[in-house]
C-alpha cells in the first residue's frame, strides 16, 4: 500500500495558499489528512477550491506534530514565527517566503536546477522557495549553462501584479474599472497607478539604488546556480493579472549559436517548453501560453548582436503556479520519493 501524508498549508487563503492546495490535487499528491491554515480571523472560513469546500483551521495553537510536510506561504513574519514550531514537532518546512532563503544552512530549491542539494534539508528541516522571478529564469537558463558556462545576466522582468497578492489583483481590477468609468484611480499596494502603465520598482529600494527585488535575482542566481555568475536585473511591475515576463541576455565563456541553445531547450529534459517561431506571435505570452500552465516558456532565442558571445531570449511562466506553489508541491514530491 502506498504511503500517504498529512500536509499543512500555511496561508491558505492567500492566492499561492489556495494555488498550492489546487496543484496538491491535480498531481494526486498521496495525502492522508490536509490543514488549511490561515489567521485567527479566518478560523472557521470556508473556501471553495476545484469545486470542493475547504474549512480553514486557525493557525495559533495548531498542533504540527500531527504533519509530515508544512507548506509555508503566509509572508516572513509568520514563517519567522511558526517554521521552528512546526520544525520541533518533526515537521519538514517548505518555505515560500525569503525569510530563510539567504540561510546558509537552509537549502534553496530549484528541483529542475539544484534539486540534489534538498537533502541538505536535515540541518534543519526547512527547504526554502526562492522568488518568482529568479525560478523561472534559472530553469530557462540551467540547461544553456551545463554546456557553455555562463559569465553574466542582465535581465529585465515585467511581473505581473499577483506576485503582491490578492490585494493587489483587486487594486488593478478597480483601476481599470475606474478608468473605463472615468473615475478617480486610488493607488493603495503600488506608488504608483498600475492600470495601464509601468512601475520600474518591486519592493523596497536599497542603499546600492538597487530594490529589494533585484537584488534577489542576484543573491538567489548565485546561491543556486552558480556563485560566479554575475546577475544585473531591472524588476518591474506591468498591468498583467498572472504571469512574469522576462528579457534574458546571458553573456557566455565562448561562442555558441542560437539554433544550438534551441536545440538544448527543445529537448525533453530541458525543463522548458520552447515556442520560437520567426513569425506574428510566434512567442510566449503571459495571457497566453502560461496563463493555467506549470511550465516555463522560452521564445526569442536570438544571437546577441552587440557581444561575441552572447545570447538573448524570452521566458514566460505563470509566477503563482511555477514560481511559487508548484515550485513548492515539486519539491514535496521530491522528498517523499527520496527521503520520506
Amino acid at each position: 500500500m502506498n504511503k500517504k501524508y498529512n500536509i499543512a498549508v500555511v496561508g491558505a487563503t492567500g492566492a499561492v495558499g489556495q494555488m498550492m492546495v489546487r496543484i496538491l490535487i491535480e498531481r494526486k499528491f498521496p495525502i492522508n489528512n490536509l490543514y488549511l491554515l490561515a489567521s485567527k480571523k479566518s478560523d472557521g472560513k470556508i473556501i471553495k477550491i476545484e469545486g470542493d469546500d475547504y474549512k480553514i483551521k486557525s493557525l495559533d495553537g495548531f498542533d504540527f506534530k500531527k504533519v509530515d510536510i508544512a507548506m509555508f506561504s503566509a509572508g516572513g513574519d509568520i514563517s519567522e514565527k511558526y517554521a521552528s514550531i512546526a520544525t520541533q514537532s518533526s515537521a519538514i518546512v517548505i518555505d515560500n517566503t525569503s525569510f530563510f532563503r539567504y540561510v546558509d544552512n537552509i537549502p534553496l530549491i530549484v528541483p529542475e536546477v539544484n534539486g540534489e542539494k534538498i537533502s541538505e534539508y536535515k540541518e534543519t528541516g526547512i527547504i526554502a522557495n526562492p522568488n518568482c522571478s529568479t525560478i523561472q529564469m534559472l530553469v530557462a537558463i540551467k540547461p544553456i549553462h551545463d554546456i557553455c558556462r555562463i559569465k553574466r545576466i542582465n535581465v529585465c522582468t515585467y511581473q505581473a501584479v499577483s506576485g503582491s497578492g490578492n490585494i493587489a489583483i483587486e487594486e488593478l481590477h478597480n483601476q481599470v474599472n475606474a478608468y473605463v468609468k472615468k473615475e478617480k484611480l486610488v493607488n493603495n499596494v503600488y506608488p504608483k497607478q498600475i492600470a495601464f502603465n509601468v512601475i520600474p520598482q518591486i519592493d523596497k529600494f536599497m542603499d546600492n539604488g538597487y530594490t529589494k527585488e533585484e537584488m534577489k535575482m542576484v543573491w538567489e542566481t548565485k546561491k543556486i546556480l552558480d556563485n560566479n555568475i554575475e546577475v544585473n536585473p531591472t524588476t518591474v511591475r506591468v498591468p498583467v493579472f498572472f504571469g512574469h515576463s522576462e528579457a534574458v541576455h546571458l553573456e557566455l565563456e565562448k561562442k555558441i549559436t542560437a539554433k544550438e541553445v534551441k536545440n538544448i531547450l527543445g529537448s525533453e529534459r530541458s525543463g522548458v517548453v520552447l515556442v520560437d517561431e520567426h513569425k506574428d506571435g510566434g512567442y510566449p505570452c503571459a495571457a497566453n501560453e502560461c496563463e493555467d500552465s506549470n511550465e516555463v516558456f522560452v521564445g526569442r532565442v536570438r544571437e546577441d548582436i552587440s557581444t561575441k558571445y552572447g545570447i538573448n531570449m524570452w521566458v514566460v511562466s505563470n509566477n503563482i503556479r511555477k514560481g511559487a506553489a508548484y515550485n513548492s508541491v515539486q519539491i514535496a514530491e521530491l522528498l517523499i520519493r527520496d527521503y520520506l
